[in-house]
């Protein structure tokens, strides 16, 4: 689906982010909330050799997995007016053409809030396309994130924001995916300092 197609006629729109977006969405919003989407889970299985990595060693970052039993926590945006088109011009680059993703509209659940679930667009990274690294082991992918950099900066830094964000946002959600493979980076770097 095309964001363009789902939003025609619409003044405002929401954006769900469950990566880098949460900490650096990048494009003018009229409000942010944090809560989560029902029906997914964030998973490191996507690659990306372009803002985290390279042809050579392409980082891992976050998609979305379908699975019933789970959610997945981040941030939505509401954008209006002309903030619409212009963050999706920016994310389509950002996400569709650099990083392989689809879009799909969700229900978002804002944290603390008993009113219904607004609808967001998310962008979503599928098994289909050429960066998709599928699943691998905590350590697996830790040790990828540890070596990785790409034009935005380093793999590690993406990982570490988004724990912090998790930690200080949504302290009562354990994301075990995101903890345990941070917990892994995080030993793998004690040891290469202590090393030199």
């Amino acid at each position: 689906m095309k964001p363009q197609n789902t939003i025609a006629g619409k003044s405002s729109l929401w954006i769900f982010g469950y990566g880098s977006l949460v900490w650096k969405p990048d494009f003018k919003y009229n409000r942010s909330k944090v809560g989560h989407i029902q029906g997914y889970k964030r998973r490191f299985w996507h690659g990306d050799n372009f803002h985290r990595g390279n042809d050579e060693l392409p980082g891992r970052v976050v998609t979305l997995i379908e699975d019933d039993d789970e959610s997945t926590w981040g941030v939505a945006f509401e954008v209006t007016g002309a903030q619409v088109e212009e963050s999706l011009k920016y994310l389509n680059v950002r996400e569709t053409v650099c990083g392989g993703y689809v879009t799909k509209m969700v229900d978002f659940f804002p944290e603390g809030e008993s009113q219904s679930p607004v609808k967001a667009l998310v962008y979503i990274a599928t098994a289909d396309n050429a960066l998709y690294l599928g699943p691998a082991s905590p350590e697996e992918i830790g040790a990828q994130i540890v070596v990785c950099r790409g034009k935005t900066g380093l793999n590690l830094e993406y990982l570490l924001r988004l724990a912090e964000f998790m930690r200080s946002s949504c302290p009562h959600v354990e994301d075990h995916h995101l903890f345990s493979i941070e917990a892994v980076a995080l030993t793998m770097v004690s040891r290469l300092l202590a090393a030199k």
